[in-house]
C-alpha cells in the first residue's frame, strides 16, 4: 500500500490533542533525563494530552509513567526485532493503555510521527537524532499546516546553532520549533503553536479565495 505522506503528516485542524515523545532509551530511573521526561509527560497529561511513545525503556517508559501518574492516556508504538543488534524493543514495564505493533523500525517511526500532533524531543542518541531530523524535515515541507517540534533542554540551542552555522537552513525552518526547559514552558509552547497555525491557515485560505 502506498503511503500518502501529506495525509499522514500535515496537521489540518490545528487542535493539538496527542503528544509524541522521543528520547534516550537507555536512561535509568535515577537519570535526570528520566525525571525530566516523567515530569513533562505528567504535566501535559494533566492538561488532557495523550502521551505517545515507542513502548520501550528509558525516556519512553518515563513518559508513560508520568502520564499514568496524572491518570492520563498512553499509546505505545512498538516493533519486535528479530535480527537487529542494537534496538531495545518493548519494555513490559512501560504502562500502555494501547499498543500498536509495527513490522519494522521505519514503520514504527512513521507511525509515531503520524499519531502525534506535536513532538517533544528530549536528549537522546542516534535514534533520537533520526526522529528529530525527519520531524524537522516534514515540518519544513508542510510549513503552515505542519506538526511543530518542542525541543526539551537548553542544549538544543547549541545544536541548532551548529546547524545554522554549518548547513543551509532556511528561515522557515527556524519557525517550526521552540526550545523549552520546563513542563510549563512546553505547555505554553503548545498553546502558542496552536494559535500560530490557526493564523497561518486563515491567511492561506484568504490567499486561495483571492486567487479564485
Amino acid at each position: 500500500m502506498l503511503i500518502d505522506i501529506k495525509q499522514l503528516f500535515q496537521k489540518n485542524n490545528h487542535k493539538i490533542r496527542k503528544v509524541a515523545y522521543f528520547g534516550f532509551a537507555d536512561a535509568k530511573p535515577d537519570d535526570p533525563l528520566y525525571k525530566e521526561a516523567f515530569e513533562c509527560a505528567k504535566y501535559l497529561s494533566e492538561k488532557g494530552y495523550v502521551a505517545i511513545n515507542g513502548g520501550g525503556p528509558g525516556t519512553m517508559r518515563a513518559v508513560s509513567e508520568g502520564a499514568k501518574a496524572s491518570k492520563g492516556k498512553t499509546i505505545g508504538v512498538t516493533f519486535y526485532p528479530k535480527d537487529i543488534t542494537n534496538f531495545e524493543g518493548r519494555d513490559k514495564a512501560n504502562p500502555l493503555d494501547k499498543e500498536i505493533k509495527t513490522p519494522n523500525y521505519l514503520k514504527r517511526t512513521l507511525k509515531l510521527l503520524e499519531l502525534g500532533d506535536v513532538y517533544v524531543i528530549f536528549r537522546g542518541g542516534t535514534g533520537t537524532i533520526s526522529e528529530f531530523g525527519m520531524a524537522w524535515g516534514l515540518a519544513r515541507l508542510y510549513f503552515g499546516h505542519h506538526k511543530p517540534l518542542i525541543l526539551y533542554g537548553a542544549f538544543w540551542n547549541n545544536i541548532v546553532r551548529a546547524f545554522t552555522e554549518n548547513m543551509r537552513i532556511r528561515a522557515d525552518d527556524m519557525k517550526v520549533y521552540k526550545v523549552v526547559t520546563t513542563p510549563e514552558e512546553a505547555y505554553q509552547a503548545i498553546l502558542s503553536f496552536e494559535e500560530a497555525l490557526k493564523t497561518q491557515n486563515h491567511s492561506h485560505k484568504e490567499e486561495q479565495a483571492f486567487q479564485l
